[in-house]
């Protein structure tokens, strides 16, 4: 299968109007333009066009087709945020699309002198370069016949879904690895941002100290939501910086992040942690996370806030796959018994958004429209499910932790 990627990065002030990019009609912009600062296309295989672009929210709509051949395209953003996924037309047919994506970099406004904060998000060093903290918005457009005619983008004011937590929901860099909350916004519909500011070997602790958690709740609003996910490296004891105890400081610290979200007028959500591949004999899991778990689900209901049993539903994924199927659902070619690939990422992502359609959140309007029920101890099996390839990165730094 031929693959060709598009990287589209675009400039826009924050009071601009829509701006319109034509790709393969009459005045469309030169392939020959290289990147030199301002816009232009980047060197390499594929196809990349970038030009800054000031934080926020912006709605990307695309009119997809080609006149001479059908086509089949998949769009992700920024750091391989999954938009829109196999969309299909015949041949001099097109389909318009519309979806927001939320982009951001590090910087953080300072702090009044002599007060306690900093002016940036501390980095890891594989972040230092990652799509998800530059100043460009990034499309990608990628499958066995891909084509984007034209592409419109504008700053757009909408919900916002914030997402915390570690490499089980962090967008991750270089396939064949991926995380649900890279996965999550190709559920959601035309109307909200999804902001994913998980990170890998992240805790309650340390999303606090990096300043992560300020960064996010710099830019919430009222009516925006988050969902909060830790647990994987939190319980880590040899970790004596970020360790939280089950019983105690983990529940605080939850408590705090709910109180966070609650001053700005957000809504909270929380998310158990998916669960190890960890098979008994008998072909039943045994969770690593069970205190954890048993902690959030207790916090959700003193709190008064809506529980997504992620936890409970990746158990149950798992055991439905049994142990010889199941290593298909993970990274390194199954021997990662933590981390997923597309395919784990997509079935975990779908599993959320069932959580929230049946949650009674508000947060479920904002879905896609016309989501079915999902049961994710029956999920499509591995071989059903294809997704293209991204575009190929450099070798990743090794993940420190979950």
């Amino acid at each position: 299968m031929k693959r060709i990627a598009l990287l589209v990065s675009l400039m826009l002030p924050a009071s601009a109007h829509a701006q319109t990019f034509h790709f393969t009609s009459e005045g469309a912009v030169p392939r020959a333009t290289a990147y030199a600062g301002k816009s232009g296309f980047e060197p390499g295989d594929t196809w990349r066009f970038s030009v800054a672009l000031p934080e926020g929210n912006y709605r990307v709509t695309v009119k997809l087709g080609d006149k001479s051949h059908a086509t089949d395209t998949t769009i992700k953003a920024e750091q391989r945020r999954l938009m829109l996924h196999n969309v299909q037309t015949r041949k001099g047919g097109f389909e318009t699309r519309s979806f927001v994506v939320n982009i951001r970099t590090a910087r953080l406004t300072a702090p009044p002198e002599n007060a306690p904060g900093g002016t940036q998000v501390r980095l890891k060093p594989r972040e230092l370069d990652s799509p998800t903290w530059d100043d460009k918005l990034t499309i990608e457009a990628f499958g066995p016949a891909p084509a984007i005619d034209m592409l419109t983008v504008e700053p757009v004011t909408v919900p916002t879904v914030f997402l915390f937590g570690d490499s089980t929901v962090t967008d991750q860099r270089c396939e064949p690895s991926a995380s649900w909350g890279q996965m999550l916004p190709v559920f959601f519909g035309p109307d909200a941002a999804i902001a994913n500011h998980a990170e890998s070997g992240e805790t309650l602790k340390s999303f606090l100290t990096e300043l992560r958690l300020d960064k996010a709740l710099s830019f919430m609003k009222p009516g925006d939501f988050a969902l909060i996910q830790f647990g994987h490296n939190d319980q880590k004891a040899q970790w004596p910086q970020t360790y939280a105890e089950a019983a105690t400081t983990y529940r605080a610290y939850l408590r705090t992040y709910i109180a966070e979200v609650r001053r700005r007028g957000a809504t909270p959500l929380l998310v158990t942690s998916p669960d190890r591949r960890n098979f008994r004999p008998d072909g039943t899991i045994r969770s690593t996370l069970a205190d954890y778990v048993a902690a959030v689900r207790e916090v959700a209901a003193e709190e008064k806030v809506a529980l997504i049993d992620l936890n409970a539903a990746s158990i149950a994924f798992y055991e439905a796959l049994g142990p010889q199927l199941s290593p298909q659902a993970f990274g390194n070619d199954g021997k990662d018994a933590t981390h997923h690939n597309n395919y784990g990422a997509y079935i975990l992502a779908r599993s959320v958004v069932e959580g929230i359609r049946t949650s009674g959140s508000p947060l479920a309007a904002l879905l896609s429209p016309g989501l079915t029920a999902f049961d994710p101890a029956h999920p499509m099996l591995p071989q059903a499910f294809h997704i293209a390839a991204s575009a190929p990165c450099a070798a990743a730094l090794p993940i420190a932790g979950s």
